[in-house]
Order: C-alpha cells, then structure tokens, then sequence
C-alpha cells in the first residue's frame, strides 16, 4: 500500500467538504472566527491530500473544544 487512507472496499477515503462556513474573519489568534482555520490553512486547503485535510479536520475539532473550554473557564 502506498500509505493513503482507505475506506472499507479499498478504494482511497474521499476528500471531506472544506470547513469553512462563510463567517470569515481572522481573530487575535490568527484563527477564522468561523471553521477556526489559519490564513495558511485556508489557502493550502485545496492543495493538500484527503488525508492531510482529514488531519486538518482532526486538529480543528481539538481547537473547537480548547476554544469552548476557555470560554467556559471565562464565564466562571
């Protein structure tokens, strides 16, 4: 195998839909306000492979709960 990630018939796993949800402003972090991307994670979505936009989707769910977390500690 050449190291793809692959579904169930072994045919190579499909690229995921961008996570971008047209509410596009960078904050002080350097995150979009809306999918929590950076600058260069936006621009580098199309060029990369499914598996790094797969990672990429990992990583944002990550920095989903780390945000939420905050917040919460905020409101404490």
């Amino acid at each position: 195998m050449d190291g793809t990630a692959r579904n169930i018939d072994g045919m190579p796993r499909a690229r995921p839909m961008s996570p971008c949800i047209s509410v596009c402003a960078l904050d002080a972090a350097g995150h979009c306000a809306g999918c929590l991307r950076t600058r260069d994670e936006i621009a580098g979505w199309i060029r990369m492979s499914a598996d790094e936009q797969w990672a990429l989707l990992a990583t944002l769910e990550t920095r989903r709960k780390a945000r939420r977390q905050e917040k919460q500690e905020i409101a404490r």
